[in-house]
């Protein structure tokens, strides 16, 4: 008999418990439901950094991490506009120091980050090289697939790459290390920027 009363006090607390929660408006579900991805708070754009029209230096557009993307930032080289333009080296180099900078309060604020670190220097091809090669400091292969997205969307995308195309800036760079193995030509499509944690697609550079 205690047992049949229990049973029954403890069905109707769960039916005033089921009670409570549709008077409050919640309906209940067996069903799992799909909300989606949290919205990204991450702005990814920067509005209060100083005005670039009046300072010194040539611009230059590089590609940072925000929200697990590749973003385009415009910065600027403190090196004066003749010491860069039209020098596929001095911009390669004025880009990467640029990259393993750390971003600026304004970048940081806005969800910036670099995942290219120094000391990182680039320097031209060695002899017998593919025209445009450009050698890193550390083989590109060595780099973390994050930092190597980073430096090849940055240097395709500007007068460094153009240079190994004999055109305008495209979407690809020759890249080799600092020792004897073949440069490779490293593309910057945009699954690579929407997904730069993948492996940066390259194939063998051919002198031209």
């Amino acid at each position: 008999m205690r047992r049949r009363r229990t049973s029954a006090l403890l069905a109707l607390g769960a039916t005033l418990a089921a009670g409570l929660v549709t008077g409050c408006g919640i309906r209940t579900t067996s069903v799992p439901v799909d909300a989606g991805a949290a919205p990204s708070r991450v702005p990814c754009s920067v509005t209060g950094g100083a005005d670039l029209s009046a300072a010194q230096g040539v611009p230059l557009r590089v590609y940072l991490l925000c929200g697990a993307q590749l973003e385009a930032v415009e910065r600027r080289s403190p090196l004066p506009e003749e010491k860069v333009s039209g020098d596929p080296l001095r911009t390669a180099s004025a880009l990467l120091a640029q990259l393993w900078s750390e971003p600026s309060a304004e970048e940081r604020e806005a969800g910036f980050t670099t995942a290219v670190k120094g000391p990182l220097v680039v320097t031209a091809g060695h002899k017998g090289d593919p025209a445009g090669t450009l050698r890193l400091s550390r083989q590109p292969e060595d780099l973390p697939p994050t930092a190597l997205a980073q430096i090849v969307c940055t240097f395709a995308e500007s007068a460094a790459g153009a240079s190994g195309t004999g055109g305008p800036a495209g979407d690809s760079v020759v890249l080799g290390g600092p020792g004897t193995y073949q440069p490779r030509r490293y593309s910057c499509p945009r699954e690579l920027k929407e997904r730069p944690e993948s492996a940066v697609p390259s194939t063998p550079a051919t002198a031209s």
